[in-house]
């Protein structure tokens, strides 16, 4: 593809960035859907990320002139974005999830779950008090362990994943926030080196994308981790083994929170006598069920009997 080419005498402030990048990702019929929908959303996001003034930038910052280096380093980034189909966050290294800031790379997923909106109501009405222990399964980054982590200051969080990467990324993101105190990271194939824990809130993110699907999905999000997506032939591999496993991992009144997406209708086909509650969201996203370890558990026990 050739390259993204500007006239630099014609450019000069950050909103002249911001228009002329916008229409670059335009032009190149780009997927949105890591972070932003649209494209003058994702060139503000990139734009205001080099000149790092942060992304709430007072109206009269965007006829501020830019530096030589500046629009180097944002064409730079714009034919990125262009040439190699990632996702914003990857070209910058950061990505914001629940008002917080996340160090993220091809190891992980680019945050961007629902859960976030249920993490800012505190899971209201779903939790009648705060929880003392609460897992992060299939962490990732940890975006969603460490905002609850932020959300419920006193309580203990751990964050597990199965893959090195996510681990270390994690890590990092704990110190970043500097939750070392409160947030334990674990390598771990879902529960398995969890033995004897149990948990107020269990909250994960799976992959969860039917196979068929994930081939035809858009460059973008093959620029991610695979591990993170694709989950067998209905994308319920996984989510199957959470169902399975985390009735012994829930306290009494614990509950079980989890995103399964655009893959609800293949839950509901695999699932759809388990007592699950579908929270609606005001800003946007699909596909999270909220279930109780008592109807989780009786859920089970029928099962088994039947």
């Amino acid at each position: 593809m050739p390259a993204v080419t500007t006239q630099a005498s014609e450019l000069h402030s950050i909103r002249d960035y911001i228009r002329w990048a916008a229409s670059a990702f335009a032009r190149a019929n780009l997927y949105f859907g890591h972070g932003t929908d649209n494209a003058l959303d994702e060139a503000y996001h990139l734009v205001c990320w080099c000149v790092g003034l942060g992304y709430e930038l007072p109206p009269v910052y965007l006829e501020a002139a830019l530096t030589g280096e500046e629009k180097r380093q944002i064409e730079s980034l714009v034919e990125a974005r262009i040439r190699e189909r990632k996702p914003v966050a990857y070209l910058t290294g950061e990505a914001w999830f629940a008002g917080l800031s996340f160090a993220v790379d091809e190891r992980v997923l680019v945050p961007r779950s629902p859960l976030a909106e249920l993490i800012a109501e505190q899971f209201s009405p779903w939790l009648t008090e705060a929880p003392a222990r609460i897992l992060d399964l299939c962490c990732g980054s940890g975006c969603i362990g460490i905002a609850a982590a932020v959300t419920f200051n006193e309580a203990e969080v751990v964050l597990a994943d199965i893959d090195e990467g996510p681990i270390e990324l994690s890590r990092r993101n704990v110190q970043r926030h500097g939750l070392e105190a409160q947030v334990q990271v674990v390598q771990s194939d879902l529960f398995a080196e969890l033995k004897g824990q149990k948990f107020d809130l269990i909250l994960s993110n799976p992959p969860y994308v039917p196979l068929d699907e994930y081939e035809s999905l858009a460059p973008e999000f093959h620029a991610e981790p695979r591990l993170g997506l694709e989950a067998g032939v209905d994308g319920m591999d996984i989510v199957t083994r959470i169902l399975d496993e985390a009735p012994q991992h829930l306290s009494d009144d614990g509950v079980l929170i989890c995103e399964v997406g655009a893959a609800q209708l293949e839950f509901n086909q695999r699932f759809g006598d388990l007592p699950v509650i579908w929270p609606e969201f005001e800003h946007g996203g699909e596909g999270v069920f909220i279930v109780s370890a008592e109807d989780l558990r009786q859920w089970q026990a029928q099962q088994k009997s039947s």
